[in-house]
Formats: C-alpha cells, sequence, structure tokens
C-alpha cells in the first residue's frame, strides 16, 4: 500500500475540497511522461492508480507474436495466452510493465506537472465556491504575514489575500487575528492556479455592514445613493427613502444609534456621516456642511464648480485635516469645491474695490437705476442716501452704507458683488 499517496488524497480531499477521482486522474496523466521514461521503447503506455490503496500500476500495449524480436514492443502468444486465454497472434494485448524503482522515479519526475495539475483542480474548487460571492464580507483568520505587510487569511478550504493597499493604515493585524473583509475579487495567478483577494478599504465593505444592520436597506424601503470613503479616516453617505414615511437617516442611525456605532466599531472608530441625498447640489452640500452655514455660496453650473466663503473658525472644520472634509464633500455632490475664509475674501474684495476707484471708464457712472437684477427696495434706499451711481457706492465705506441706506450687511455686499461684476 502507498500510504503516503492515500495520505495526500485525503488531505487534497477534506481540505482543499477536490475531489479524489479529479486528483488520481490528474496524477495519473502525469505519470504517463515519466513512465515513457522508465519503460523504453514501449508503445502505448497508460497509468492506473487504486483510489483506496494508491498502488500503482504502468500497462504497456505490447503486439502478440510467435517470436519476439523487439522485447519492449511484443510478447510471445504463450504468455499472453496466461493473461487472456483469447488472445491470437497478430493482437494486441496490455501487460503490466511497472519498474520496481517507479515509485522513486515517478515522484522526482512528476512533481512539478502533479502540482501544476493540482494548482488548476485548486482553480476550479475556489472559482466555484467563490466567483458567486463577489462584494459579500466574510470572515476568516489572519495565517501569516507576507511581503510587508500583505495577509494571508485561512477561510476554511482555502486561503486569501489582503494586501496592504486593501486595508487601512490605521489597522494591524496579527497572526490568529479574526478578521472580516469584503470579497473583492477571485483572479487568476501567473503559475496556473487562483486566489481570492480581500479588501477593507474599498466603500463597498461600508455599504454591505450597512445592510447587515438595517433590514430597511435590504427590502428596498431606503437606499444608498453614494459612498465617499478615505479608508480608516472618515465616510460619508448619501441616502434617500422610497416610503415616505421612514426616514432614511434615522433608519441608518438606529435607535440612539446603536445601527451605525456597530459599523463604526467594525470599522475601528472610522467616522461616519449619513445625510439625505437630494439632486440639488447646493442644498446636498448645505447637509453635509450642518451646523456651519457659508456667508457666501455660488455654483458655477458651466465649471461645476462651487465658490463658498465661510467664518475663518469654520474654515478648519469645512476643509479639515489634509483637505480630507472638503475632498470628500465634493466627491459626494460631484462638484469641486473652493473655499476661502471670510478675511481672505474680504482682504481681496477690498483691493478689487481700491483697483475700481481708479477706473476711468464710464461703466462706475450710470445710474444705479440702470443695473441689472437690482432690488427696487435697494435702489430706492441707495438713491435716497444720496448713492446714485456704483462709483459713489464704491468711494463709501460698508458701514456706512449700512447706517445711511438702512440696509442689512448681506444687502449692502450683494450690491458690491454685482459692482464687482459690471467689470467682470
Amino acid at each position: 500500500m502507498n500510504k503516503d499517496l492515500v495520505a495526500i488524497f485525503d488531505y487534497l480531499e477534506r481540505e482543499k475540497g477536490i475531489k479524489r477521482e479529479t486528483i488520481i486522474s490528474a496524477i495519473e496523466d502525469s505519470l504517463i511522461a515519466a513512465a515513457r521514461k522508465s519503460v523504453k521503447g514501449s508503445g502505448t503506455i497508460s497509468v492506473n492508480i487504486d483510489s483506496k490503496n494508491g498502488e500503482i500500476e504502468v500497462l504497456a500495449e505490447k503486439e502478440i507474436v510467435d517470436s519476439v524480436t523487439y522485447p519492449d514492443e511484443e510478447i510471445l502468444l504463450e504468455e499472453a495466452i496466461e493473461m487472456d486465454p483469447d488472445a491470437e497472434i497478430g493482437d494486441w494485448i496490455t501487460v503490466p510493465v511497472t519498474p520496481s524503482d517507479f515509485g522513486r522515479i515517478a515522484a522526482q519526475t512528476a512533481k512539478q506537472v502533479i502540482s501544476q495539475k493540482i494548482r488548476v483542480a485548486e482553480r476550479d474548487v475556489i472559482y466555484e465556491e467563490f466567483r458567486h460571492r463577489i462584494n459579500e464580507i466574510i470572515s476568516g483568520t489572519v495565517k501569516r504575514l507576507v511581503k510587508g505587510a500583505t495577509l494571508i487569511v485561512d477561510l476554511g478550504k482555502v486561503e486569501a489575500i489582503l494586501p496592504e493597499r486593501f486595508y487601512p493604515k490605521t489597522e494591524k493585524y496579527f497572526v490568529g487575528d479574526r478578521i472580516q473583509a469584503l470579497l473583492l475579487e477571485v483572479r487568476d495567478t501567473d503559475n496556473g492556479g487562483a486566489e481570492v483577494v480581500l479588501s477593507r478599504s474599498h466603500p463597498e465593505i461600508v455599504e454591505q455592514l450597512f445592510i447587515q444592520e438595517v433590514p430597511e436597506l435590504s427590502d428596498d424601503t431606503i437606499g444608498i445613493k453614494k459612498i465617499v470613503r478615505e479608508a480608516g479616516y472618515r465616510t460619508k453617505i448619501a441616502v434617500y427613502s422610497n416610503d415616505p414615511k421612514v426616514d432614511p437617516l434615522g433608519a441608518c442611525v438606529g435607535v440612539r444609534g446603536t445601527r451605525v456605532k456597530n459599523i463604526i466599531r467594525e470599522l475601528n472608530n472610522e467616522k461616519i456621516d449619513i445625510v439625505i441625498h437630494t439632486e440639488d447640489t447646493v442644498q446636498l452640500l448645505r447637509s453635509l456642511l450642518h451646523p456651519i452655514e457659508p456667508k457666501k455660496l455660488n455654483f458655477d453650473r458651466e465649471k461645476n464648480t462651487i465658490f463658498m466663503v465661510v467664518e475663518d473658525e469654520d474654515y478648519p472644520i469645512v476643509i479639515g485635516k489634509k483637505g480630507m472634509n472638503a475632498r470628500l464633500n465634493a466627491a459626494l455632490i460631484g462638484a469641486e469645491l473652493e473655499v476661502k475664509k471670510m478675511s481672505d475674501y474680504q482682504k481681496e474684495v477690498s483691493f478689487e474695490q481700491r483697483q475700481m476707484q481708479l477706473e476711468e471708464g464710464p461703466e462706475l457712472d450710470i445710474k444705479i437705476e440702470t443695473m441689472e437684477d437690482m432690488n427696487k427696495f435697494v435702489v430706492d434706499s441707495l438713491v435716497d442716501a444720496g448713492f446714485d451711481t456704483p462709483r459713489k457706492i464704491l468711494n463709501a465705506n460698508p458701514e456706512d452704507l449700512e447706517k445711511e441706506t438702512g440696509m442689512s450687511k448681506e444687502m449692502v455686499e450683494d450690491v458690491m458683488e454685482k459692482i464687482r461684476n459690471i467689470k467682470a
């Protein structure tokens, strides 16, 4: 009995999920090449392996003759009749020709081919098991670390890889740690096998975690419109409801935040911002910025850019660490963001105003009533106070304009903006 071979059958069948028949067929095919080298001059060679005891038998076809000239290819009629009573001269008969040292020769010659065949069989098992589970969250155990910080994760019958670039830099793992990850893809390898690739940095893992926690997502009562993420630091999600009676934000957060807290815990305390989706880009941005209120906000639809001015103390929050918050907000609303501090904006406005005061052109001496998009109350207030041309308004101090016209600070700023646009 070839105990080693039987042990290999048992291991591959039990641990790798490869059927014994598949393994035996692969080994038989690969051993034929070794047999041809060992049994010189033989015709057609075949190899049989007993699945129960692992015994290997090499068989060769020989022609039945009355006088042997080529022993490797011919057999006497008398010898053939002992194996098959119906044998006749000119027939071909299959006879055992297993060399005494074939076990050693076979092991040396066929090792590489067997490995390749088994890799192909393993690949088929991997594809069958995991190809339909793409974007599912699966659990495993960290088995070892390779190539720096790439993780090899034991999933049971197969091992998966979690490349260093596919999990946040804020996360550290050790051998034996349990881990949940997104099944990102199943791909072919250079050696003919296949490997399962996992990810913990892909935005899809956040969506799948929410689907696990929020039943309303599973039954399509609510949905996720878009997710943007800086893995390990912050995620922003836009949600919507298919049922006017269901608040999508409340459903995702859960009672006392229980649902979202479970997800945050799984993501190692990554911050998660959830807003209700709207097709109005500006309104969506305001929801993301709440409670901060921009002091000025202009949306250039042609350039798909939003220009925004915020108070100096709000600027660091709006921008975020290394620009992360602004970057994620821009990605979620699908537009470019330009953010300025109020102090910087006022300096620029003051400089532009001084430059315009030196202009000699007639544009600044027109009657204020002829300017486009001017509110009648504003026009009347300015004219009554003696500010009947753009130049007179520019030459005045904004505080004096507020005091003498009775207009609010925002109204005065709006008038100044319109005047600056005259020369634009």
